[in-house]
């Protein structure tokens, strides 16, 4: 029992110490994904041995905390949303993964609020050196050691890596580590220890003050923070839509397209989208509605509380955490947090908590009879424990397959890029990304095989296959998220890149970019690719309208009124058109390329003579005339190449 008491103790701070390093370059996102392994499998494997020691003692032992109570109120809101409103559910326990950090970082506060006395301590000494040991890896990065290291991955040799993703987040890692460092050398009477703190604490406050250098505006690493009035405006008409719930974790980039207001356009982000609010706040209320916001919010009142009845000074560490909470939970106020400072924030609530101990007996007799009640809730525990761990090793698994694929396109290895998708769609079949890149591998291996002189009836039949495969993976991008823009778009440039092929593909690719466009309504860009569809098909009041309404939703976007000129061109409004070419002149640099382009355009307007512009490299892209079939006869799609039902 004293085994796996002490197993248990050091698995948990195993994961504190671990989950600000892990990066791993088995993974397409090598931070996040490894950070959500480390959490998930060591989570698992506690969970497991506490179910375990439950059913060996006969009873169950918990710390009842000062922040229990919103911290539960907290996770219940992100898994509630997770289930009810996240429409792909990988988005939300996998990547992103928001539900499962904010759900593990609430089982880590348990736990670590669990620990007693000595153990408490030593986990705020693991806290601090997996804070010093990230400050570590940056200066040795920074420094340019690591890149002199063969065996480490490219990443990992730059300058600029840092185990946390990336400058900032560490900063603010770093801020909050700062001051439980210093309350472990202020509260420390060992002088050889003091001194090691001492150490310690001047290499993390060296990764500090690099970190918050290279995240200062018009530095390389100086990060884009999603603005407050958009992210505040998405942020209420989420509630209005669902209030309780918001949109669900994993989930906000659907709220930025759909409710970010047209005055977005006007800013310098304009061509960005944010996967978080402004701050932290902001995202708890539209992901997880009213409900999650109530635990934060309540967060806040027993910190105040606990603030205004703490002694201050009496105990130097207990001071100095305390501190670090409170700039953990102010900075959550101002910035986006990542993954890693929700986890920091959780575990310094632990270290703030005033836990009492609890024990449970689940034991009337010592036998197996008389111990019905532990087993009732350990085995049950042993058995979710499991399932999650199988599950999570699955989808890791997969990404790692699809990893594999990237690695293997970036080569040109067309048939590794092949089998890596497929063998990850086969371990994980409800991740869109896998769908969406398999969509797109199939519908280029089609083109590079209906460029062959003399096409067989074999190549015909394949060709078709691999057609109906880039539909089916194209609709199942949209089936597991239909709520996101970018699934549509994804499967618009899949029908639009078969028009070619098959006959009924051009009214698939209206129908889809339409759908697109309903999803984002203010972004110019998709309206720009759906008029470009109008165009090749001739139908030139159509592409008239839509670019119109590009150039509506961003007047100050030359490539709208670009193609607004074209397509006005090739109707013969030739003064609309001249109108539309001098006001790109007006928006674009006049000694850049895309001046020179217009000019040229607009000259030949002006002689009503219609030359199409070749010159390559500009950002002016007109609408593209509709290709030559690829193939003769053109396929005919089956039935079921139709799109999914789209909503309005």
């Amino acid at each position: 029992m004293k085994f796996l008491e002490t197993l248990e103790k050091y698995i948990l701070l195993l994961v504190v110490f671990l989950f600000p390093l892990a990066a791993l370059p088995l993974f397409a996102n090598a931070y996040d994904t490894a950070k959500l392994a480390v959490l998930v499998l060591g989570i698992v494997l506690v969970l497991i041995i506490k179910a375990v020691r439950t059913i060996l003692k006969g009873s169950l032992e918990y710390s009842r905390g000062t922040f229990d109570l919103p911290v539960a109120i907290l996770v219940l809101g992100y898994f509630i949303s997770a289930v009810i409103k996240t429409p792909s559910k990988m988005d939300a326990f996998f990547l992103p993964g928001t539900a499962t950090f904010v759900v593990g970082a609430g089982v880590l506060y348990f736990l670590v609020n669990s620990l007693e006395g000595a153990g408490k301590k030593l986990a705020t000494v693991v806290f601090f050196f997996s804070g010093v040991a990230s400050a570590l890896i940056g200066l040795l990065a920074f420094s340019g050691i690591l890149a002199q290291i063969s065996f480490l991955p490219a990443f990992a040799k730059d300058t600029y890596f840092s185990s946390l993703g990336g400058q900032f987040p560490g900063a603010l890692f770093f801020a909050v580590t700062t001051l439980v460092g210093l309350g472990l050398i202020l509260s420390e009477k060992d002088l050889a220890k003091r001194s090691f703190y001492g150490v310690s604490l001047i290499i993390l406050g060296l990764g500090l003050v690099i970190s918050v250098y290279n995240s200062l505006p018009g530095k390389p690493n100086s990060p884009t923070l999603p603005p407050f009035a958009e992210t505040w405006e998405v942020a209420v008409e989420t509630v209005k839509q669902s209030p309780i719930v918001g949109i669900g974790p994993g989930n906000y980039l659907t709220a930025f397209n759909l409710y970010r207001p047209v005055s977005y356009n006007n800013s310098q982000l304009w061509p960005l989208r944010f996967t978080t609010g402004a701050d932290f706040p902001l995202s708890v209320l539209t992901e997880a509605g009213l409900l999650g916001l109530a635990g934060f919010v309540l967060i806040l009142s027993l910190l105040l509380r606990q603030v205004k009845a703490f002694k201050w000074g009496e105990n130097l560490e207990e001071t100095l955490n305390l501190s670090a909470l409170i700039l953990a939970i102010g900075l959550a106020l101002l910035f986006p947090i990542s993954p890693t400072f929700v986890i920091a924030l959780f575990v310094l609530m632990a270290f703030s908590s005033r836990a009492v101990t609890v024990r449970v007996n689940l034991s009337s007799t010592g036998d197996t009879t008389g111990r019905l009640p532990a087993y009732l809730i350990g085995i049950p525990l042993i058995a979710v424990s499991l399932a999650l761990g199988f599950f999570a090793g699955r989808a890791l698994l997969a990404e790692a397959r699809f990893k594999a694929g990237l690695d293997a396109l970036s080569k040109n290895d067309g048939t590794a890029t092949y089998d890596s998708l497929r063998a990850a769609i086969g371990l994980n079949p409800y991740v869109d990304r896998y769908h969406a890149t398999y969509a797109q591998v199939n519908m280029a291996i089609a083109r590079s095989l209906a460029q062959k002189t003399d096409l067989t009836d074999t190549d015909r039949n394949v060709i078709g296959q691999l057609i109906q495969q880039a539909i089916r993976e194209g609709k199942a991008t949209v089936t597991l998220n239909s709520r996101r823009a970018g699934n549509w778009e994804v499967l618009g440039r899949t029908y639009q890149a078969i028009m070619p092929f098959a006959q009924g593909a051009d009214n698939f690719t209206i129908q889809t970019f339409t759908q697109a466009v309903v999803l984002d309504p203010v972004n110019p860009n998709l309206r720009i690719a759906l008029g470009g569809v109008y165009y090749a098909l001739g139908r030139y009041d159509e592409a008239i309208r839509t670019f119109e309404l590009a150039t509506l939703a961003k007047p100050d976007l030359a490539n709208a009124h670009y193609n607004l000129a074209i397509a006005l061109r090739d109707k013969g409004e030739i003064e609309k058109a001249i109108e539309q070419m001098n006001i790109v002149l007006s928006l674009v640099t006049k000694d850049s390329s895309d001046y020179q382009l217009a000019k040229s355009e607009l000259d030949n307007l002006e002689k009503k003579r219609i030359v199409e512009p070749t010159e390559e490299g500009e950002t002016l892209t007109p609408p593209q005339e509709a290709e030559e079939p690829a193939i003769e006869p053109q396929l005919t799609l089956p039935e079921e190449s139709t799109p999914p039902a789209t909503t309005q």
